[in-house]
């Protein structure tokens, strides 16, 4: 009764904090990052103050000229206060615009031109290294979070700005536009509503219910991410003392998790990937975890297997979701130390029964299958509405009630959804990318990475990453490869210099694009 109270009220992103300190004013909310808009708070910070601090920044934007429908960009420098400006904005019923601070100077411009003449909440650095001086152009009014800059109002000239009531919006309207990863291109704008935040919530919210004791909980999900909203609701709502981390680097993170030691763990699958590396740390920073979480990507079945491996908690759980910006989780499957992730890695999981419905679509006429996967089409009431801007690319994406994804894949006769590749990605007669990246994961420990895409002519070419960068093992390679479709020599480069989105998956179009742009991937070091 309460999920389905929640799935037609929607989701109040405004009140957030507001109706969770009611609930648990001391609640803590730890930050591996001090706030830009508020770096007196510190680290550590009771629910009550956050909710506190997201009133001020409302009143201020409110002195600002900030009214209800208007559209607010809020594209600074990576932060928990990107979260607290987007509540602030909607508590005074505009609709935040998320724009990641990684998105290049000439994206933003294209976005901001999307919207049309919003207001921009940015800071100084922005401003000053990053984006052309055309935003200030295309913005009806510049508001700083820190520094200062010729034209733009400084929100810290606003402080103790009168208090305004929340403006909460119905349901059917949009509160908050997130982009689109951007792996095929400029992003898309996604249009969220509180209807539709609702309907995602159920399902991640049934996940949940897993937790049955108090845990704490640390995420590191990208701030512009739309899951990054129902995981707070979620864990706020509950009392669940939260670990927000900015930063991803293996050390930092092993140091906070040993000190911490957080029982809940959510981020997306190329972080855990990438703290794989803490399952040897002698700290045993990830001993407590009892539940890990993954966002709305296949994640490889070795990052699963060396997780759940790391934690000393009894029958810990593995929770992956399949699912997009545009409609949300859509299919969920749960790993455990018993049920082993490398028989089925390309099995994503089930849709959520009475919320989600997939169908696969033949592209040839025969019924889809490993050797002729067809185009994966979801239904379910938490899609945006339409894309801001782009309409028509919107509808082309459209069949009535269901929406294609991009991807390719089949169901089983047990109904389990198997992932095979971006329709983008494909490369013919191949077979599935990511089922071979899987498969060498599992044969080589030293990759940090691997990424198949064509080469000019068409030809397959593996680029990884391998531990602290070391020299590829040409034997161990060959002998990885032994038996898997022909493909050139591996190209070696550094995980730092792999095109990445927000969320931090590689871009593979533009890989390809650089491996193009080379003499030919056999000029690459290897």
């Amino acid at each position: 009764m309460f999920l389905q109270r929640i799935g037609n009220r929607g989701i109040r992103l405004g009140t957030l904090f507001e109706r969770a300190a009611a609930k648990h004013p001391g609640n803590l909310v730890t930050l591996d990052h001090d706030l830009d808009i508020a770096p007196e708070l510190g680290r550590r910070s009771t629910v009550r103050r956050l909710a506190d601090l997201v009133d001020e920044f409302a009143a201020r934007l409110w002195a600002a000229g900030v009214r209800p429908g208007e559209q607010v960009v809020v594209h600074k420098s990576d932060g928990f206060d990107i979260t607290l400006l987007e509540c602030a904005v909607a508590r005074i019923g505009a609709v935040p615009v998320l724009l990641s601070p990684k998105l290049d100077g000439a994206t933003v411009v294209e976005l901001m031109r999307r919207v049309g003449r919003p207001h921009l909440v940015t800071d100084q650095a922005k401003l000053a290294h990053e984006l052309p001086p055309v935003v200030l152009e295309l913005a009806a009014k510049v508001l700083l979070t820190s520094g200062s800059h010729a034209g733009c109002v400084e929100l810290r000239s606003l402080a103790g700005a009168p208090r305004v009531a929340a403006v909460t919006p119905p349901p059917e309207e949009p509160v908050l536009v997130t982009h689109t990863s951007g792996t095929t291109g400029t992003p898309k704008l996604a249009v969220h509503t509180g209807r539709t935040f609702g309907a995602r919530y159920r399902p991640q919210a049934a996940v949940a219910a897993l937790v049955r004791r108090r845990e704490t909980v640390a995420v590191h999900v990208s701030f512009v991410h739309s899951r990054l909203v129902t995981a707070l609701a979620i864990a706020l709502s509950r009392g669940f003392p939260l670990l927000v981390l900015a930063d991803d680097e293996p050390e930092r993170v092993a140091a906070l998790f040993a000190r911490l030691r957080p029982g809940v763990l959510e981020a997306h699958p190329n972080t855990f990937l990438r703290w794989e590396r803490l399952a040897a740390d002698p700290r045993e920073p990830l001993a407590n975890v009892k539940y890990f979480s993954s966002t709305f990507d296949a994640i490889h079945p070795r990052t699963v297997r060396t997780m759940l491996g790391a934690t000393r908690r009894r029958a810990p759980v593995f929770a992956q979701l399949y699912g997009q910006s545009e409609v949300g989780p859509v299919v969920g499957r749960v790993f455990t130390r018993r049920r082993s992730p490398s028989a089925d890695g390309r099995c994503v999981g089930f849709p959520f029964p009475g919320m989600t419905g997939v169908r696969v679509v033949s592209r040839d006429g025969e019924p889809p299958s490993a050797s002729a996967p067809g185009h994966i089409e979801v239904r379910t009431d938490g899609r945006i509405p339409v894309y801001l801007g782009e309409r028509e690319r919107y509808e082309r994406q459209a069949d009535g009630g269901w929406w294609r994804m991009g991807d390719l894949g089949y169901r089983t006769r047990w109904g389990c959804l198997h992932l095979l590749d971006r329709e983008v990605d494909l490369i013919p007669g191949f077979g599935s990318t990511l089922a071979v990246e899987d498969r060498l994961f599992l044969r080589l420990a030293e990759l940090t990475e691997v990424i198949i895409v064509p080469d000019r002519d068409g030809v397959p070419v593996p680029v990884v990453c391998t531990r602290d960068d070391r020299p590829l093992d040409q034997a161990a390679w060959r002998a990885a490869t032994a038996g898997m479709p022909a493909m050139a020599e591996p190209v070696r480069l550094r995980l730092a210099d792999l095109p990445r989105t927000a969320t931090t998956k590689t871009r593979r179009l533009e890989l390809a694009r650089l491996l193009a742009e080379r003499d030919g991937a056999r000029s690459w070091p290897g």
